[in-house]
């Protein structure tokens, strides 16, 4: 009976149990919170749990992955990392560049007072920390890396043992690596499975404790910030897809904002949302042996949402403090924002503590760079999960799209997704 009860559960389509998860959040919020003036504190471990068990397996699958994928690997997949990496930072700093754009076009200003929220941080120094900061964790112990996430360290040794397996292995060594992989693989998709108790608890933790107040004291900022990433994610990662291949890309754009942005968004966790994202380029029968690279790699360097937040955060302290800001240094804005959002976005705080260093460009101090990043902590239950949205579900699409363009190029039909 149990058996079939889990078997029923999972005929229903994921994406239906997700939006399920939602409106049961919503419905408890209205009821509970507002009806009866009582939070059920005890849904909030449902989110905890789901992010946790993602965040606690996503290290091991993309080590056992890339490391069994580069020792049983039998073709080529140079070309497609080229192209791929190209992609991932191309796109990121034409959003920074949307971003400048609408802030020139569109200023918006807040008052610059005190207010609390990034206690514990501390802001990055310079480009030079950033790409330090970057070596340092390429070369950072394996142990260490897959125990606190450190995505570049376990791509840097799961390549490097994956490559060494392949050149000296036997075939019994390769065939246990698969099989952990596999096994890795299926505990993941169990987890993926209860994706909605956990999108419930998520949902549900976030209204208690901010309701829908976050739209009235900085409504203008997070519609800029909101407004900035949908015309990345709906406008110009399509056109750049589209020149690629030379079809229509929504098809593939839509699957993946319904099978990875959605997750993302709730999670607000990139690491988080790699087997999601794995997951969906099995459906798309793409390599594995790709794709168990490019996805983690994306989680590192394709930070489109990141950009955008450290550029309309930039000049909202500038124009704020009515600082100018002319076009030569906008354009050295967008080049910053870049760097910095692909070599420091795995650090505690992510693209809010890249704020003070934008800012440094325009000559804001530190003091009231700070005070951004804390607004930054305020929106962040908008900013953040619209942000990691599109980052996330940016990697498989720009993987799909370079896979796609090397196809074409072998003469091979694509089927873009219905």
């Amino acid at each position: 009976m149990f058996k079939k009860a889990i078997n029923k559960w999972n005929s229903i389509g994921l994406i239906f149990r997700i939006l399920g998860g939602i409106v049961l959040a919503v419905l408890l919020y209205l009821i509970f919170d507002l009806g009866f003036n009582h939070t059920i504190s005890w849904l909030v471990i449902f989110g905890d749990l789901f992010v946790g068990a993602l965040k606690a397996i996503a290290p091991l699958l993309v080590f056992t992955l890339i490391m069994s994928s580069l020792a049983n690997a039998k073709g080529n997949i140079g070309r497609r990392f080229s192209l791929v990496i190209v992609l991932y930072i191309l796109t990121t700093l034409l959003a920074s560049l949307i971003a400048v754009s609408a802030s020139f076009l569109f200023p918006i200003t807040v008052k610059l007072t005190s207010v609390a929220g990034a206690d514990g941080y501390s802001p990055v120094g310079s480009i030079g920390e950033v790409l330090k900061s970057l070596l340092q964790k390429t070369v950072a112990n394996p142990v260490e890396a897959i125990s606190q996430g450190n995505y570049i360290g376990i791509l840097f040794w799961a390549a490097s043992l994956g490559t060494a397996f392949k050149l000296f292995g036997s075939d019994a060594s390769k065939s246990f690596l698969e099989d952990a992989s596999n096994a890795v693989s299926a505990v993941v998709r169990g987890i993926i499975s209860f994706a909605p108790f956990g999108v419930l608890g998520l949902l549900y933790s976030t209204l208690s404790t901010t309701g829908f107040d976050i739209f009235t004291d900085y409504g203008r900022l997070v519609l800029m910030i909101v407004g900035c990433m949908a015309v990345s994610a709906l406008i110009i990662n399509p056109l750049v897809a589209g020149i690629m291949l030379k079809a229509n890309p929504y098809p593939l754009l839509f699957k993946c904002i319904k099978e990875s942005a959605i997750t993302a968004f709730f999670t607000r966790s990139s690491a988080a949302n790699i087997p999601v994202n794995m997951s969906l380029c099995k459906k798309l029968n793409l390599d594995p042996d790709f794709y168990s690279v490019s996805i983690p790699l994306g989680a590192t360097i394709n930070m489109d949402g990141a950009a955008i937040t450290i550029a309309v955060m930039s000049l909202c302290a500038a124009k704020s403090l009515g600082i100018e800001v002319d076009f030569a240094t906008a354009l050295l804005l967008c080049v910053v924002s870049t760097l910095g959002a692909c070599g420091a976005s795995g650090i505690a705080g992510g693209s809010l503590l890249l704020i003070p260093l934008a800012c440094s460009l325009l000559g804001i101090q530190n003091d009231v760079a700070m005070q951004m990043v804390t607004i930054g902590f305020i929106i962040g239950v908008i900013q953040d999960s619209v942000e990691t949205a599109l980052n996330s579900s940016g990697d498989v699409f720009f993987t799909a799209t370079a896979e796609f363009y090397e196809w074409k190029k072998q003469g091979k039909s694509i089927s873009l997704p219905k």
